[in-house]
């Protein structure tokens, strides 16, 4: 391992004694540990133990059950809707998984949203996890903030609302697409300003419509749908189907997170599992996703360009690579871990 780098499971003990020492159950704390650290070692660096520090802050200012017990509140044979107690996110979300896998074991597809939920990191997760099933999954959800306008306006009422699918292979990897309905997602802003980076243009503009690149001023700009009025069209479909379906927050009705501590936020997110099973021979099908993903690759390219990338296959790579030399910890992030130790009185991040 790369010294000054951490491994997942000294990230992942972390993470849990800290929930611990905030209140959060054993069990509850290393489920989400766990899914927090596996955000980093794919490189979701926004959506993992940097977030931490914003969660502990709402649980403590009451914003958010430490002790939340999600239930299924409504029911049919491939469906529930899951109510999250105003928990963790992962919570809820991984259950909606958990139990949209069991139902399409015998239904063959399967929907489970999730309502009065929080962030619940990157969207890759929970596909990934029917994926893992054999099925292909799919997860949608409500940003926790809004940060897009109507395409044409300048008052902020959609989030990022982010799509991920998760698709099985035989011999290759999994295609795994995981994007925001924005060119970049809100966490990679938060990460640029603490880095003390800047943006690249083409992620947010001002209220006149000139380029922001200055992280530290987002509060003072738009992000940018992609493909222009048609990322404003898909951010509102999914926040419909993952936020106004499941009776969860959409619109004027969504809570800042990152300024509002103590605002039960009532999250949506919706998975969709396939049981691949239910349209064919899953073998057979794994072989024409192999087959295709080697014509892509192997297909030919513009001058200059050294290989066509598969949704993916980048985060695969940053996966293998970090599991085997650790998660790097920014200075200043460790910083901020090493004072929320402090002050919950737990374990800090090994070094």
């Amino acid at each position: 391992m790369t010294a000054g780098n951490v491994s997942y499971d000294q990230l992942r003990d972390f993470i849990a004694g800290i929930y611990q020492a905030a209140g959060v159950p054993a069990a509850d704390a290393g489920t989400v540990a766990g899914l927090m650290a596996q955000a980093d070692v794919i490189g979701a660096d926004g959506h993992g133990v940097f977030r931490l520090p914003q969660y502990i802050r709402r649980i403590r200012a009451g914003g958010m059950n430490p002790r939340a017990v999600p239930r299924v509140v409504e029911e049919r044979p491939a469906s529930a809707l899951i109510d999250g107690d105003n928990g963790l996110g992962h919570l809820a979300t991984s259950m909606a998984a958990r139990t949209a896998i069991g139902k399409a074991r015998t239904q063959g597809v399967a929907w489970c949203g999730v309502r009065n939920g929080n962030h619940a990191g990157p969207a890759s997760l929970y596909a990934r996890m029917v994926q893992e099933a054999g099925m292909i999954g799919l997860y949608l959800a409500v940003g926790s903030a809004n940060h897009l306008p109507p395409w044409g306006g300048l008052e902020l009422l959609l989030s990022t609302n982010p799509i991920a699918v998760a698709v099985p292979a035989g011999e290759e990897p999994p295609i795994v697409l995981d994007m925001a309905t924005t060119v970049a997602a809100y966490g990679k802003v938060k990460v640029k300003a603490q880095r003390g980076e800047a943006m690249p243009e083409g992620w947010m503009i001002d209220h006149q419509g000139n380029p922001l690149t200055d992280p530290k001023r987002a509060n003072e700009g738009l992000l940018l749908p992609i493909g222009g009025y048609k990322g404003y069209g898909l951010a509102l479909i999914f926040g419909l189907l993952a936020g106004t379906l499941n009776g969860a927050a959409m619109g004027r009705d969504v809570v800042d997170f990152n300024a509002d501590d103590t605002t039960v936020t009532n999250t949506g997110q919706a998975v969709l599992a396939i049981d691949i099973a239910a349209f064919g021979d899953p073998a057979e099908f794994r072989r024409s996703v192999d087959a295709l993903s080697r014509d892509l690759r192997g297909s030919r390219r513009l001058p200059g360009v050294d290989r066509i990338w598969l949704p993916g296959e980048q985060s695969r790579l940053t996966r293998l690579k970090r599991e085997a030399e650790g998660v790097p910890i920014p200075p200043a992030l460790r910083s901020q871990l090493d004072a929320l130790a402090r002050d919950l009185g737990a374990a800090a991040l090994a070094a």
